[in-house]
């Protein structure tokens, strides 16, 4: 909804600096948007490239990875509400760390340099979705929201995002099967040092984002995996560091080197480690001195049964939405904007002549290829009927 009714333009402009105003807005846009990390990264480079500020930025690309709902949700029907507690308070933990990190090391020369290598317009993943604007920008808020292009926004963006996690999602699945069924309890027990409890407390956070950087599993598709090392024996702040580390898997490591260069790229992976697994230590100790970390270890990383209850109620109710969005989704262009998303911005269709329009914007006509002036997304053919 929040990317239906607040423009990238205006995101920008609401990241100035690296001040603790900007860094609250850079949370909570963040928290509402795109959970997929690739969207994220590339979304987090087109704001820098707009002139919003770095901190900010990176600010913004923690919290859309890690204080989403789904995020939350998910971690709470696989392993435990305590770890939902646990993400969103150590994601806020992990930005300010991160923000007093880049105050005190990040030089302003290594940003300017970044920002000349994000300049070039180096391709990463998801990079249609990124540049892709498809807010409502006359009105108030809430009758951008209710009009019917606001409809519209809201039901492209919906789908776009889960399109782009959902591969993500499977893998993580995949492999939490793969590592439940072959790798013994032995292996995990000895290797988070089950049997030294102090010592567990504080390897887990340290080894949690390693770990996660090896499974090059991105998103929300690293909770299956976390459920399987929890139940293995990893720390309580050593599981929330790992889910905090998809931030730092190789591949999104590639696309930092492509955007922003190796010296940025070996910065943001040091100084990102550091938050990570300090996040997670910090999580341990309060966590533990509550009295809030799960005694049992018994996440369930697939639901054998069905059952009739408050989640299967809730569940009709999200599927009604959902199916809504999905039907008008199909009804507006937007399996034309699904194909242009991971795109770079600009690269037009070939086609016959004709006339080609925006389908989010179809006041915007063209008499060739080319992308929406006000979104950025690629223009769509529109052919003669008959």
């Amino acid at each position: 909804i929040v990317q239906a009714v607040v423009s990238k333009r205006e995101m920008t402009q609401l990241l100035p600096d690296d001040s603790t105003r900007s860094l609250a807005v850079a949370c909570g846009l963040g928290a509402a948007s795109s959970s997929c990390s690739y969207a994220a990264v590339a979304l987090a480079r087109s704001l820098v490239r707009r002139g919003a500020n770095f901190t900010s930025a990176m600010a913004f690309e923690f919290a859309s990875t890690n204080l989403v709902i789904e995020l939350g949700i998910l971690l709470a029907v696989l392993i435990a509400w305590q770890f939902t507690a646990a993400e969103f308070v150590g994601g806020v933990v992990m930005i300010a760390i991160l923000a007093v990190i880049f105050r005190r090391a990040l030089s302003p020369s290594l940003v300017e340099e970044a920002r000349a290598n994000a300049e070039r317009g180096r391709t990463g993943r998801m990079e249609g979705h990124a540049e892709m604007d498809m807010s409502i920008s006359d009105g108030s808020i809430v009758s951008r929201l209710f009009s019917d292009r606001g409809f519209t926004a809201t039901s492209h963006s919906f789908v776009m995002d889960w399109a782009s996690i959902w591969i993500d999602i499977a893998i993580g699945l995949l492999i939490a099967g793969a590592l439940a069924a072959w790798v013994p309890e032995s292996f995990w027990q000895a290797f988070f040092f089950v049997d030294h409890p102090l010592i567990a407390k504080l390897w887990g956070p340290l080894v949690g984002p390693l770990v996660a950087m090896l499974s090059f599993v991105c998103s929300i598709g690293n909770v299956p995996l976390a459920a399987v090392l929890w139940n293995g024996g990893i720390s309580f702040g050593g599981a929330i560091s790992f889910i905090f580390a998809d931030l730092i898997v190789i591949p999104i490591l590639r696309i930092y080197r492509k955007y922003y260069g190796r010296r940025m790229t070996l910065f943001l992976f040091v100084t990102f480690y550091i938050t990570m697994a300090t996040a997670g230590l910090v999580v341990e100790i309060v966590f533990g001195a509550l009295g809030l970390i799960p005694t049992e270890r018994n996440a369930q990383v697939v639901e054998a049964s069905v059952s009739w209850n408050y989640t299967t109620v809730l569940n009709l109710v999200f599927l009604t939405i959902a199916a809504v969005l999905v039907v008008r989704f199909l009804r507006t262009g937007g399996p034309a904007m699904l194909r242009a998303m991971s795109a770079p911005r600009g690269q037009a269709r070939a086609g016959q002549p004709g006339v080609f329009v925006c389908p989010m914007h179809p006041e915007i006509e063209r008499q060739e290829p080319g992308a929406c002036p006000i979104c950025g997304m690629d223009l769509v053919e529109r052919r003669p009927h008959g």
